[in-house]
């Protein structure tokens, strides 16, 4: 169980379960066509989860210092597991992560694509390592990888599929992947602020330079706030858009979305207490995980 815990084996299903809907929520419902059999893409899932536990894993071993601070009850290098094990951990499960990938990048050829593996497994060890000690840095590379989980999924299973019949189609299709690895992308990057502020103290003794280090947590909560209040407008406008002829997509979104990050706006904005940030940090991944689960209303919105 403690490695399950050093892993993050939430945050991985959530990884697993939004590349599942957009093969099977997505794809699949409209012909589209792809790529990857069952196996190929449960190959390509493997390789994602891969890399982000060894992420994980080099995130924990570097920031075993502030997370004795900030998290002492949850630290578990060197409590459960030592720091020798668990870098031995980060070795092996890249080696399987870039493995997978550099085979599934043959297999669908476009060999090209192995570099996704490489880079993405280098750009979490210097995170780990030095990037993270840069100011907004370290919150724009999180976010991005996390918008990268969704993105591989349409560069393996739509663009080696593109003939001139059906380029329109696919590349329809490619824009909705890209749409909601936006939406991933700034949702995380608000929350990656959220999450500086409740660590202020921790990274502020280990030198990491936040927004909330940096400029206070007075101010780091006003740039979360502005951020988040363009983020409503954003998905409201989408919204108002593209799914305006869509009355059960429009309810699902002002409900589960826009609703919830409108609370959350309100709540950041007042918040005082540790817990208080923490409350926002959690609406802010509900909001998400709603996000991603609008995939499944495709097939009404297509239809």
């Amino acid at each position: 169980m403690n490695i399950l815990n050093l892993i993050r084996w939430k945050n991985l299903i959530m990884i697993i379960a939004i590349q599942l809907l957009l093969k099977y929520a997505l794809f699949h419902p409209f012909g589209i066509d792809i790529t990857l059999n069952a196996f190929g893409f449960g190959l390509l899932v493997l390789a994602t989860i891969c890399i982000a536990a060894a992420g994980y894993i080099i995130n924990d071993i570097y920031d075993l210092e502030a997370d004795t601070i900030n998290k002492p009850d949850k630290v578990i290098i060197n409590k459960n597991i030592s720091e020798k094990s668990a870098f031995n951990w980060f070795i092996g499960l890249n080696i399987i992560g870039v493995g997978i990938g550099f085979y599934l990048s043959n297999l669908v050829g476009r060999s090209g694509f192995t570099i996704l593996f490489i880079g993405i497994s280098i750009l979490l060890y210097l995170y780990a390592s030095s990037l993270k000690h840069m100011l907004i840095i370290k919150n724009i590379i999180v976010a991005l990888l996390i918008s990268l989980c969704i993105i591989i999924v349409g560069l393996f299973e739509l663009l080696p599929a593109i003939t001139r019949i059906n380029q329109e189609t696919q590349l329809t299709i490619f824009k909705i992947v890209l749409d909601y690895a936006l939406f991933a992308f700034v949702i995380n990057l608000i929350r990656e602020i959220v999450k500086d502020i409740q660590d202020m103290d921790g990274d502020q003794k280990v030198g990491l330079k936040t927004l909330a280090v940096t400029f206070g947590k007075k101010r780091a909560k006003h740039v979360g706030f502005a951020l988040l209040i363009l983020f409503i407008v954003g998905v409201s406008y989408y919204v108002i858009t593209f799914l305006y002829k869509q009355q059960t997509a429009v309810g699902y979104f002002l409900l589960f979305v826009i609703a919830p990050l409108i609370y959350a706006s309100i709540k950041l904005f007042t918040a005082d207490s540790l817990k208080e940030i923490e409350h926002v940090s959690s609406i802010l991944k509900l909001a998400m995980i709603f996000g991603m689960l609008s995939l499944l209303l495709y097939p009404f919105i297509l239809k």
